[in-house]
């Protein structure tokens, strides 16, 4: 499954447009598709047309009332393409998350624990780079950056390619992006001067496929349509499916897939006839919750690490393979060391780690 989040902090660029008929053309080439409006303006929700009851907020929120999983708020659009759709009280999650720790991967938590068969899961993000906007980075394996052919259009672009590389570092996570010309009018000269420059400075992240302007993708806008549903035989429409298929011609062949799954489980079932089982425990009888962290999960905070509370103690079974691990509690928010081992390193923040060798 390949994670696309379609993102540029300008607005007015084309993203959502590009989200919403990338995944129509993703549905007619017979892949599965599930597009998240992330965008609390909620342009791709409105502009398919759908008026939902609850959305994406009631997914990432810890706070709402009306708490779901994602597969409840999930509307079908056409076959083979669904919507997470979005509402305006998604501006609030930014500052419900501010001050949560690894508020950026509130929806890489809800990603990694959904089962869904879909081939595509694109993120239409809001324009800006606020946590929104993180959290689709964070969560994506490929990033897709809308720019127009003119010069206010590249102002910034590299203030986002910095939030990419950080994130790529800092969380050690890998991702690549890729620059898509939109917008772009063929009767100006002009556009084909920034058509070069646009070259020069991405030219080997740059798609071949460039999207034109054509005025029939804001009429299917208007109907609550994507573009092939609207008028398949259009510019516009031919420019997102050859944009689609150059996207499905990066896809492995099935031989190739098949074999790639087969050495992932060799490497996910070969260590476990060398792991030991660990148990963690910290008497925290008041706390209300206790998350596990160390190097043995890059240290982030995920309901998969969150501690179990029986009678006072909070406890966590793990099996780690031979080695010497470092690890903290984190309580209520808190991050501290282990109370009942006095094996500890300093670590660069100047605080201490609690420290485990697994024999």
């Amino acid at each position: 499954m390949r994670i696309i989040a379609i993102t540029n902090q300008k607005g007015g660029c084309g993203k959502t447009t590009t989200a919403v008929n990338l995944a129509a053309s993703f549905a007619f080439n017979q892949r599965k598709v599930l597009l998240i409006d992330l965008d609390p303006q909620a342009h791709a929700t409105l502009g398919l047309n759908i008026k939902p009851e609850t959305s994406i907020y009631n997914v990432l929120s810890k706070i709402t009332p009306h708490k779901l999983d994602l597969s409840s708020i999930i509307q079908k659009v056409n076959e083979n393409f669904d919507l997470a759709p979005s509402s305006i009280i998604l501006s609030t999650l930014e500052q419900e998350l501010a001050g949560e720790i690894g508020r950026e991967s509130r929806l890489w938590e809800v990603l990694n624990n959904f089962n869904a068969n879909y081939d595509y899961i694109l993120i239409d993000c809001p324009p800006n780079l606020g946590i929104l906007t993180i959290n689709a980075i964070r969560c994506a394996n490929e990033v897709i950056i809308p720019v127009e052919a003119s010069r206010f259009s590249l102002e910034g672009l590299n203030q986002l390619l910095e939030i990419i590389n950080l994130i790529r570092e800092r969380l050690n996570h890998p991702i690549d992006y890729r620059v898509l010309v939109v917008n772009f009018d063929s009767r100006l000269q002009y556009s084909f001067k920034i058509l070069e420059k646009i070259k020069e400075n991405f030219s080997q992240k740059l798609f071949s496929t460039i999207i034109h302007v054509n005025v029939k993708l804001k009429e299917a806008q208007n109907e609550g349509k994507d573009i092939l549903n609207y008028d398949k035989y259009s510019r516009g429409a031919k420019d997102y499916f050859s944009l689609a298929r150059e996207i499905i011609s990066q896809e492995a062949p099935i031989p190739q897939k098949i074999e790639a799954r087969m050495e992932e489980l060799i490497q996910q079932e070969l260590p476990k006839l060398k792991e030991s089982k660990v148990l963690f425990s910290l008497f925290a009888p008041e706390a209300k919750e206790v998350y596990l962290v160390g190097d043995f999960n890059h240290w982030q905070l995920s309901n998969e690490y969150r501690m179990q509370l029986e009678e006072g103690n909070w406890r966590k079974n793990l099996r780690l393979n031979p080695g010497r691990y470092h690890y903290r509690f984190v309580v209520d928010g808190n991050w501290i060391e282990d109370p009942n081992n006095p094996n500890k390193e300093i670590n660069p923040y100047g605080q201490m780690n609690s420290c485990l060798e697994v024999s």
